[in-house]
């Protein structure tokens, strides 16, 4: 099985099975309460990358919504490791959902879930020649810091993946570009990268791409821009847990600088996947 599906009681992930029609992370929590949760890929089968900031990212969202207690770190890092070890194909992805109160699925009862698909890269016409990027004007995240799986379902409807409309646009109340519904999005201006800082998901591939950046002596500037500013800058690019970096060649109607994959993101690109290769970890030793 390539998609599976796990409970986490305090004794350990025990296995379940996969419900008729379920074809991604999404589909085979979405019979839970709603919690809060993080996504992200496995590199070289059972490594990954800043999980600690994912689980920071996670407690955080418990202590938003007002929840008693502390994320028991230590238990879903045992969790990711067992269930990703385990797993029958070279990489993953993964998502955890965690709620507030156990809840029984399959008759197993548990506040701790786990789910795995296949890791299937963008596809390289994507980031050979780049995407387009629309509009959400309907959605909004009303705690942008508290990353839960209701909104998950909110932005279910939304047509999603493909070169056309890869991702979706959220706005501010002034029409400015925050994020997208599932993905970080940046700007490149000479050797600037723009970000609208507030107001968004914590991204914690964005983190990593600010954090090589620095290294090639690249700034961040954080500020939302406006649809009509976009068509001034010369690059964008999304960034996704799951799907790495993923460059923007246009944004609703506007193109993005020549309408080319530009230099700074094919740069950035290399240099995550370098960092990655050398820094991701086993989410426990041994």
């Amino acid at each position: 099985m390539t998609l599976q599906l796990y409970a986490v009681p305090p004794a350990g992930p025990r296995a379940l099975s996969v419900p008729d029609g379920r074809t991604n992370l999404h589909d085979l929590l979405e019979d839970l309460p709603y919690g809060v949760y993080s996504a992200m890929r496995t590199f070289g089968h059972e490594r990954f990358l800043w999980l600690e900031r994912h689980l920071e990212r996670t407690d955080k969202s418990m202590a938003g919504l007002g929840w008693p207690g502390r994320l028991d770190r230590e238990r879903v890092r045992r969790a990711l490791h067992e269930t990703a070890r385990a797993y029958p194909l070279a990489d993953s992805r993964i998502r955890f959902d965690v709620l507030r109160e156990p809840a029984s699925l399959q008759g197993i009862e548990a506040d701790l879930f786990v789910a795995l698909m296949p890791y299937v890269p963008v596809p390289e016409e994507f980031l050979r020649e780049g995407v387009r990027v629309e509009l959400a004007p309907h959605l909004r995240r009303h705690e942008p810091r508290i990353k839960t799986t209701e909104f998950v379902r909110v932005r279910k409807p939304l047509p999603y993946g493909t070169r056309d409309a890869f991702e979706h646009l959220l706005l501010d109340e002034e029409q400015r570009i925050l994020e997208c519904s599932s993905a970080n999005i940046a700007f490149v201006r000479g050797r600037e990268i723009v970000t609208a800082g507030e107001g968004v998901l914590e991204g914690v591939t964005l983190g990593v791409v600010l954090h090589v950046a620095a290294s090639r002596g690249m700034s961040v500037r954080h500020e939302r821009l406006s649809l009509s500013e976009v068509a001034k800058v010369d690059e964008a690019f999304l960034s996704s847990s799951t799907r790495g970096l993923v460059p923007v060649v246009q944004v609703v109607d506007k193109v993005i600088g020549d309408g080319t994959v530009g230099a700074t993101t094919r740069e950035l690109t290399r240099l995550y996947y370098e960092y990655a290769e050398r820094e991701a970890r086993p989410a426990c030793a041994g």
